[in-house]
């Protein structure tokens, strides 16, 4: 056959197929409609299995893989059909169903706002951005800032989430698990280090510098250049700008913004350190309670899924099956566990779509372990 005969014969069973899926699909509401009846979850692992197992005994061997992801794909567009159907909603969707109902109400231009670090911080520029009058309290690390949201100290915290450059702030992401918290705004910040020390300090001179280890990873390509130098981490780049201030030695130097020169009355010696000029960091800002402001077109998720073949397949292939764009998957161990990972996403999706509440509706039914941590507004 030439490639016309075969693509011919390949549109014919083409055709043949989407009649075959439609009947199976019609099948499939009948199902959703007796497990309604008879209160049968949508998910049933076991007859997935099995339909399978008997397949697998029909098939070309060469063909079986293949024919196992094909399923796979068919079940979760086929659990995605039934929840629609079936139109069950869990208590999650029940309770975003009533905030997205009521009356919008503006994020708020003024509130208690907890910092990690000191005056001069990135996160206070990151909290200036959101808020337009913050009352900002500063705290020496990042549990600090959630302990003192959970105990009412403050009403909001902003902690940062990643950084264009040094990856993902993973203590943070365990904080968000930990504190069960919700992400109620997020902002980037563009970062611009320097390196910086009191008058008369010189780069040649130099034996120490301080910063962030997260700072101190983003400037990696130029301390790799200075010679005799020990890095020395602190809790934020303000701090290590204040400590070089307070200590007035000129042998010791700080990676900070400009802004904290001077705040801090010290000299540039050197601008533009960062391993590349597009540097930002992406902070959130965390609420006890659960938000939802006008314009949310942004969700986050963690999910626990067990470490087994295909189970992250199955949560990913819903949001294709409901046409959501996935923007980021983070995947982490977790301790203690037996080879469990958490996986962390974000979502492009209006808070308002139908396919978004239902993505929302069969992950709480059907995910092990799975905790929404809020729809939000991004600002660049």
């Amino acid at each position: 056959m030439d490639l016309g005969n075969i693509r011919n014969e390949i549109d014919r069973i083409d055709t043949e197929m989407v009649r075959l899926f439609e009947d199976r699909m019609k099948l499939a509401c009948g199902v959703a409609e007796y497990k309604k009846a008879n209160q049968m979850p949508v998910y049933d692992s076991g007859r997935e299995r099995q339909v399978v197992n008997r397949l697998a005994e029909k098939i070309d061997p060469e063909f079986e893989r293949y024919m196992r992801m094909l399923y796979t794909t068919m079940f979760a567009v086929s659990r995605s059909y039934q929840h629609q159907k079936i139109q069950s909603e869990g208590e999650l969707t029940k309770k975003l169903t009533e905030i997205i109902n009521l009356p919008p109400r503006p994020f708020p231009t003024k509130a208690i706002v907890a910092c990690q670090g000191v005056e001069g911080a990135y996160s206070q520029s990151a909290c200036e951005k959101m808020f337009q009058f913050p009352d900002i309290h500063y705290y020496g690390t990042f549990e600090d800032v959630c302990k003192a949201v959970d105990q009412g100290e403050c009403e909001y915290g902003i902690l940062p989430l990643e950084n264009s450059h040094a990856g993902s702030v993973n203590q943070v992401y365990d904080l968000l698990s930990q504190y069960h918290f919700y992400i109620v705004r997020s902002a980037r910040v563009h970062v611009d280090h320097a390196l910086m020390g009191v008058n008369g300090a010189r780069v040649e001179d130099l034996t120490r510098i301080y910063s962030h280890e997260q700072a101190i990873s983003q400037c990696s390509k130029y301390l790799q250049s200075l010679e005799d130098v020990r890095i020395t981490p602190c809790l934020n780049t303000a701090l290590a700008a204040k400590t070089v201030a307070e200590a007035g030695r000129t042998d010791w130097a700080a990676i900070a913004s400009e802004r904290c020169g001077e705040l801090y009355n010290l000299q540039i010696l050197k601008r533009h350190i960062q391993n590349g000029q597009n540097n930002h960091t992406r902070f959130i800002c965390i609420s006890k309670h659960l938000d939802i402001f006008p314009g949310a077109s942004k969700t986050s998720l963690l999910l626990t899924l067990p470490h087994r073949p295909g189970a992250l397949y199955s949560v990913m292939s819903k949001f294709q099956a409901l046409g959501l764009n996935l923007t980021k998957l983070e995947s982490r161990t977790i301790p203690g566990s037996d080879f469990e990972f958490m996986f962390y996403f974000d979502v492009d999706a209006s808070v308002y779509s139908p396919e978004f509440i239902q993505l929302l509706d069969e992950l709480e039914q059907e995910a092990g372990s799975f905790q929404y941590l809020g729809s939000y507004i991004e600002l660049p």
